[in-house]
């Protein structure tokens, strides 16, 4: 399975990185390829070593301007134009989404294969992994969004929510068949 991992680029600490890495291990362990944003750098670096320590295949999509930070060795990396086309060619070479922690790039890609969800413009499983809570006050909006009538689907139908790695990629799986 081709999963894509939208998360930050941004140096952290253990209790983001010891996660990160731990899905990236299943992932590859798994034989899943890695679709992420193809930079070399903070946590992102963290998951393509953990993918590939693992024995997991990494296929990036690098933009214009950050090609610099590209990973030397990945073997696919894309490189988009814009931020938009990176995104579009995220969401069209995955089979599924995770969401892991990030700052606003994340949120806006996070919330972008969201809005696609919820028109019906894809069905791929999306994923949010809440590590060490941080996304407790976006699930508790989302949540509000659907008491008070902002999602034409139930929550569910759109994104799993993921206390730990093991439980994302098992839902994943579940998801697409693979025992």
């Amino acid at each position: 399975m081709n999963i894509c991992v939208f998360l930050s680029a941004a140096d952290l600490d253990e209790r983001y990185t010891r996660p990160a890495r731990e899905f990236a291990e299943l992932l590859g362990k798994g034989g899943h390829t890695l679709v992420w944003g193809g930079s070399d750098v903070g946590l992102m670096k963290v998951v393509a070593d953990g993918v590939q320590e693992a024995g997991g295949r990494l296929l990036g999509v690098s933009v214009d301007f950050l090609a610099a930070k590209a990973r030397e060795g990945a073997d696919e990396m894309v490189i988009a134009r814009d931020l938009a086309e990176r995104k579009r060619l995220l969401l069209e070479k995955a089979d599924a989404v995770v969401i892991m922690v990030g700052g606003t790039g994340t949120l806006d890609e996070a919330t972008e294969i969201l809005e696609l969800k919820k028109h019906g413009h894809t069905d791929k499983p999306v994923v949010l992994l809440n590590t060490a809570g941080f996304y407790d006050g976006l699930k508790e909006q989302f949540r509000r969004m659907e008491d008070e009538g902002f999602l034409p689907r139930p929550l569910t139908e759109l994104v799993f929510f993921a206390e730990e790695p093991v439980g994302a990629l098992a839902y994943l799986e579940e998801s697409q068949g693979i025992e």
